[in-house]
């Protein structure tokens, strides 16, 4: 890693005339540390093409420049592109793009297959982006997230305790905890510890593509009534009779008073089949 200049946030916010937009869930990162070992995670080599969501100032962006020979970013907040466009001017080969990611064709930003994401994002968007990135035609083979401490956690949890978010991210890809990040290494500093969650693509997802939608509104309605049994969820989020759910699972082979954070992506493969037949 080549040596990069410290980058002082708060007096580059200060010379801006510009402060962190809560609503935008801005926290920067600024310890060099945390951003080498981002870096360090996203395993870059100089013929991989990378995407970063959410630049800000640039404090990761640098890093990820030296390290790679084909870098677009995307930020949303236009009050953040002047200072960004300065501190990287000494990258030229960084495209920049203003926009929101969600409403982004990811194909006429990535050309190239197998490309690299690495993004600090805010925890409320991560199932979004996850599967906004891997819906395209375009896929990334590895992705890198600096989340909160306890939604990483979240995402890596094994069935028995998995969560809405976790099996949204697990059917794409195998997700894992690379280190933490202490709250005092972003500006301002968050109420909370942040962690770099790395995420493995699979070439496939785990689920059948043609029953993605069926496994996202099924998972959603039986996450509905937290820690309710899954008959009970499924029949108020999808709005059908107890008895109609009791012959689904059924089916399915699942019994009707396990709750969804038990069931396995197998298992919700087999219920989203068993959906599908009865549509």
């Amino acid at each position: 890693m080549k040596n990069i200049p410290p980058l002082n946030v708060h007096t580059i916010l200060k010379q801006y005339g510009l402060r962190a937009d809560k609503k935008l869930g801005q926290n920067f990162l600024h310890d060099d540390s945390a951003l080498i070992k981002i870096c360090e995670t996203a395993e870059i080599s100089d013929s991989d093409s990378v995407l970063e969501i959410g630049p800000g100032l640039g404090s990761l962006t640098r890093y990820l420049a030296a390290s790679s020979a084909d870098l677009t970013v995307v930020e949303l907040d236009p009050d953040l592109l002047p200072p960004l466009k300065w501190i990287l001017k000494p990258y030229p080969h960084v495209k920049i793009i203003h926009g929101d990611i969600l409403k982004l064709n990811i194909a006429d930003i990535i050309k190239k297959q197998n490309y690299i994401v690495a993004a600090n994002i805010p925890y409320n968007i991560t199932s979004a982006i996850i599967r906004h990135l891997l819906e395209s035609e375009i896929k990334p083979k590895r992705i890198v997230l600096t989340i909160q401490k306890e939604v990483a956690q979240r995402i890596c949890e094994e069935p028995g305790d998995l969560s809405l978010l976790a099996l949204s991210v697990q059917v794409y890809g195998k997700p894992s905890l690379q280190a933490v990040i202490p709250a005092e290494s972003f500006h301002p500093i968050p109420k909370v510890d942040s962690a770099i969650l790395r995420i493995d693509i699979y070439d496939e997802p785990l689920i059948e593509k043609e029953l993605l939608d069926t496994f996202f509104k099924l998972i959603k309605a039986g996450f509905s009534q937290k820690r309710k049994m899954l008959r009970n969820s499924l029949a108020s989020g999808l709005h059908i009779s107890s008895q109609v759910v009791d012959e689904l699972l059924e089916s399915a082979n699942i019994e009707s008073k396990r709750r969804a954070e038990a069931l396995s992506i197998a298992e919700w493969q087999r219920l989203c089949r068993q959906w599908n037949q009865k549509a």
